[in-house]
């Protein structure tokens, strides 16, 4: 029962951030005219699609490899090589996240950096670069002794938590922030609440909820790999493999 609970689980959160990188394309597209790499308004579309695919639901999905039963038995090399593998990929998109808005700025000669949203994720990339390297050079690199594995490992993990928290808060402000923008002279005005406005507020439950979900999984005891040797009651899923 445990196990088919997990898989469901696993199903769920899968649409779900599937639906999170649709609903931002869909918005994107239908109001504000499709994707380009040309400095035009066009590739600053991009900005947000990239963000969350690369650094919600790509680094979610990275965070949520050891929770796999299957990653609970036999060596560990290969699910940190997908792991570090994801997030990799999760890393490539958001550097093009940040290119493009960049790109789009210098080309319409608008302030880089200046806002909360660019402050909160710049700093979130940082942390996300720095984790990466970290986590490369110490625990997939063969180099480094158990103890020194024992005493990052929690920071490993807090960061790893924190830093997708970020990401939500990033994507929250953003799209808030986009609004204001691109509702300030329209007919209809933000406080009116009109289409695009409720169909980007949604957007951004939708990523919160993914979020908070992907967070809890992360925090509950039954879906962590259990230490070597050692598998208590608390992980239904591994005494259903056996």
């Amino acid at each position: 029962m445990a196990a088919r609970w997990f898989y469901l689980s696993v199903l769920a959160l899968s649409s779900l951030g599937l639906m999170c990188i649709f609903f931002t394309v869909y918005w994107m597209q239908s109001w504000h005219g499709g994707f380009a790499w040309d400095g035009t308004i066009f590739t600053f579309n991009c900005h947000p699609v990239l963000m969350v695919t690369g650094m919600v639901v790509l680094y979610s999905a990275a965070s949520l490899v050891y929770r796999l039963p299957q990653s609970w038995v036999g060596s560990k090399l290969p699910w940190k090589i997908v792991h570090a593998a994801l997030q990799l990929m999760a890393f490539i998109l958001t550097v093009l996240g940040l290119v493009a808005v960049f790109k789009y700025h210098n080309h319409a000669n608008i302030a880089n950096l200046y806002s909360l949203h660019s402050w909160l994720g710049i700093t979130t990339v940082f942390l996300f670069a720095c984790q990466w390297f970290l986590g490369f050079a110490v625990f997939l690199l063969p180099w480094a002794s158990m103890w020194l594995r024992r005493l990052l490992k929690p920071v490993h993990v807090f960061f790893g938590a924190s830093i997708l928290s970020l990401a939500i808060a990033s994507v929250i402000s953003g799209i808030n922030e986009k609004l204001f923008f691109s509702l300030k002279n329209a007919t209809k005005p933000y406080s009116s609440l009109p289409g695009e406005a409720v169909f980007a507020n949604s957007t951004g439950m939708l990523v919160v909820v993914f979020g908070l979900v992907v967070l809890y999984i992360l925090q509950a005891s039954s879906w962590k790999r259990p230490e070597a040797g050692v598998v208590t009651e608390r992980q239904p899923l591994m005494h259903e493999r056996e």
